[in-house]
């Protein structure tokens, strides 16, 4: 019996995005990075046409369902980018982001985008790694465009993947 709750995993569904996700993924995106977008920012992006995105929920906590991640995209002109994503720190290396960003690729291409652009800190290896082995490739880089909490300038590398 022990040993089965040592062994325990959660387990997470990855569902369409709604509105009612908007202030957890506020909290989590202030997690995981120096500028937090606000409830009301995530708001106003899922009422415009074109943007979707899902969360990754966990379906087999005993009293709550964590919040594991989110991924939100956009679609517009057959293109399609993603606009932001994270993953909780404590449920990392666990395939939320693998399994978020499959989510957005499939959604992207159903909407009819041909391909799927994201920018992403050069300095973020786990990230860049999980954008290349999702077939993404880079095609642009941005010299000192994120700033660090302490204000250190990094570059962010564009990358893009062909959906068809």
């Amino acid at each position: 019996m022990f040993e089965d709750y040592l062994s325990w995993k959660p387990f997470f569904d990855i569902v369409p995005m709604t509105l009612d996700d908007c202030v957890e993924m506020s909290e989590l995106h202030g997690q995981r990075f120096p500028r937090q977008w606000g409830d009301g920012e995530f708001q106003s992006l899922l009422l415009q046409g074109g943007v979707f995105g899902f969360v990754a929920r966990q379906t087999n906590a005993f009293f709550s369902k964590p919040f594991g991640g989110f991924a939100l995209s956009r679609e517009a002109a057959g293109e399609a980018e993603i606009l932001t994503i994270a993953v909780s720190e404590k449920f990392g290396r666990q395939g939320l982001g693998w399994r978020l960003m499959q989510a957005a690729l499939r959604e992207a291409h159903v909407r009819g985008a041909e391909t799927m652009f994201l920018e992403v800190e050069a300095a973020n290896a786990a990230a860049v790694g999980l954008y290349e082995k999702l077939g993404f490739r880079k095609v642009g880089e941005r010299p000192a465009y994120y700033t660090g909490p302490d204000g250190r300038r990094s570059s962010a590398l564009v990358m893009s993947r062909v959906l068809r």
